[in-house]
């Protein structure tokens, strides 16, 4: 058992029972634990709730069966109990050694080695489970993801709250028969921040956020307008509103210094509501703002802080076209969902630092191409549009010699910063090979894999490398390749196409892999296109009817420039929502 039969534990068995949450699955919670798992990136979230004699999972992904279908243990498997007991976080870094969770049932039947628990609290503080992340092997926990992570139980805290909050309401409108449209009313205020809570949790940009609340308050509290106001370096409070803010409102409050009485400055400034329920109220408190709400027709406002580490980093601010004074319900929700904004916004300031560092880190490490006269060449990298992430997609050109060139495509497996960092040390080993070996491509392919694996360097790679230069009989050019696993290159002569086929194993794969080159005559003004497979991956089509349409669109646009043509194939391809990184490379042979 988890506790004894004191006031306490009373207490907090009934705040469980208040949440209505059980074993389970609930939508909104196993959203918000897919989240924290994409974030963290770790195997298992689960969102845990202990009573007397299990923990069940309301809240899960990455959850193996049977024990997802089940959502609950007994406590013999449980580590969350622990987080109970203490009512503070439980860190383990690998729990077959970690005396206090060792011989628990959880490390043999659920793989839990790696564990980091943050406590999940009813408002009076009482501990009802834990929101955990669960690594199947030993895990070192920096102190951001902590930080996350708890950031992360704390917003799960108060969407447990609110259900808690939703059924002591309930049963109060119920005892004192409160008629049918209040009670109405007031749950609708309710369920605002959980909607708050799952829609907020999938903004990934301070526009989706605004874009959420907007959406979110439409409809309940009916405000004339909503607006975003966040500190900047200097102190200023400057509205980020968007398009939709009034251009009259944007230029009067920042204009504005910081000290400003304009509803969102003072709110940012004195971390506390300002509530302006009439036009005697905006005068008395805000008057730098009064000549704006004559403008606009507005006759009262709030505008709650948006609460940060080191105090307000903004305020979220609402007006109404008539006198309007918030209840103290309405306050509460209004408090409540700027809390979720700010780790919203917060969540999107972490995603787009780490969103920047990845790409500047892969476009660092793609090369200044040479000089290739008397060839053609262009080149085009694209990460992934809807992930925060990188991968290990890489092109290159090596100039061996006159009418000689080595030319490179490849895409290293991973989708984060590891994975561009892995393609960088295998694009700078190949190089070397490529200038100090006079070798055909197989043979430098191979030597690649057994320097790779014999280094101990865990890459898995599809690549091709490829030689250009004159042909032997003077007439065109030629082209000797050997492909490891990747999408096989394109000849485009005049208004046709034909595949450059042949196909050994990836990089990584196996040791000491035999390796093959292919020859072709190149005839002079033809185009040869390297690619990765993010220029034709899409969830809707096979693979094999996107590589139709390719080789139909490139002899399509055969006459077009390299960087034309590029273009023409990223945009019909790729366009704005591909899922993967796009790279290319294209050579042109000089015209006879």
């Amino acid at each position: 058992m988890i506790s004894g039969d004191g006031p306490e534990a009373v207490d907090r068995l009934a705040a469980l029972g208040q949440t209505g949450l059980t074993a389970v699955a609930e939508p909104a919670f196993d959203r918000f634990a897919a989240l924290v798992r994409t974030v963290l990136r770790v195997p298992v979230v689960l969102v845990s709730l202990v009573d007397a004699h299990r923990q069940v999972f309301p809240g899960a992904c990455g959850l193996a069966e049977p024990w997802n279908g089940a959502r609950q243990t007994p406590l013999s498997h449980s580590f969350c109990r622990h987080v109970v007991a203490s009512a503070a976080p439980l860190i383990v870094e690998d729990a077959r050694t970690d005396p206090r969770v060792a011989g628990n049932l959880a490390i043999t039947d659920l793989n839990v080695i790696g564990y980091a628990g943050m406590p999940l609290t009813d408002a009076a503080g009482i501990v009802l489970g834990s929101l955990c992340a669960i690594d199947d092997v030993p895990r070192r926990w920096t102190a951001e993801e902590l930080r996350l992570l708890a950031d992360f139980a704390a917003a799960c805290s108060d969407m447990l709250r609110l259900r808690i909050a939703n059924s002591a309401l309930q049963r109060r409108e119920e005892q004192a028969d409160v008629r049918s449209v209040t009670a109405g009313a007031a749950f609708d205020r309710s369920q605002l921040l959980l909607r708050a809570s799952l829609a907020l949790a999938d903004t990934g940009t301070a526009e989706d956020v605004i874009d959420v609340v907007r959406q979110l308050v439409t409809g309940s509290l009916d405000p004339a307008y909503v607006g975003l106001s966040l500190r900047d370096r200097t102190g200023r409070v400057m509205l980020q509103s968007g398009p939709s803010s009034p251009s009259r409102v944007v230029e009067s409050w920042n204009r504005s210094a910081g000290s400003a009485a304009t509803p969102p400055a003072l709110a940012a400034r004195l971390g506390v509501p300002v509530l302006l329920p009439d036009p005697p109220a905006v005068q008395a408190l805000t008057p730098d703002a009064v000549q704006t709400f004559l403008e606009m027709g507005w006759q009262s406002g709030a505008s709650v802080p948006l609460p940060g580490p080191g105090g307000p980093v903004g305020a979220l601010t609402f007006v109404w076209k008539q006198p309007y004074a918030l209840d103290a319900t309405e306050q509460a929700v209004l408090t409540a969902l700027a809390g979720y904004v700010a780790q919203a916004l917060q969540r999107a300031d972490h995603l787009f630092s780490r969103e920047n560092a990845a790409r500047v880190l892969q476009r660092a490490l793609l090369p200044d191409l040479p000089d290739t006269a008397p060839f053609e060449l262009a080149t085009r990298y694209e990460p992934a549009v809807r992930s925060e992430q990188v991968g290990g997609d890489w092109y290159d050109a090596v100039r061996l010699g006159d009418h000689h060139l080595a030319l490179v495509i490849g895409d290293v497996t991973g989708h984060d910063m590891r994975a561009a960092a892995r393609m960088g040390r295998l694009r700078s080993k190949l190089r070397l090979l490529l200038v100090d070996r006079d070798e055909p491509p197989a043979a430098l392919l191979h030597r690649l894999d057994l320097a790779t694996q014999a280094l101990g360097d865990r890459i898995t790679a599809t690549a091709v490398l490829a030689h250009l230069h004159r042909a032997p009989d003077g007439a065109g050019h030629q082209l000797r390749w050997s492909n490891a696993g990747h999408p096989s290159p394109l000849l485009i002569t005049g208004g046709d196409t034909s595949v450059l086929t042949g196909n050994d194993p990836l990089l990584g794969v196996l040791r000491g892999t035999a390796r093959t080159d292919h020859i072709r005559h190149v005839p002079p003004g033809s185009t040869v296109l390297f690619y990765t497979d993010g220029l034709i991956e899409d969830r809707r089509r096979s693979f094999e009817e996107r590589e139709r349409r390719l080789y139909e669109t490139a002899a399509a646009h055969a006459d077009l420039s390299l960087p034309r043509l590029l273009d023409v194939l990223y945009t019909v391809f790729a366009g704005t929502d591909h899922e993967d990184d796009v790279a290319m490379l294209a050579v042109r042979t000089p015209p006879g």
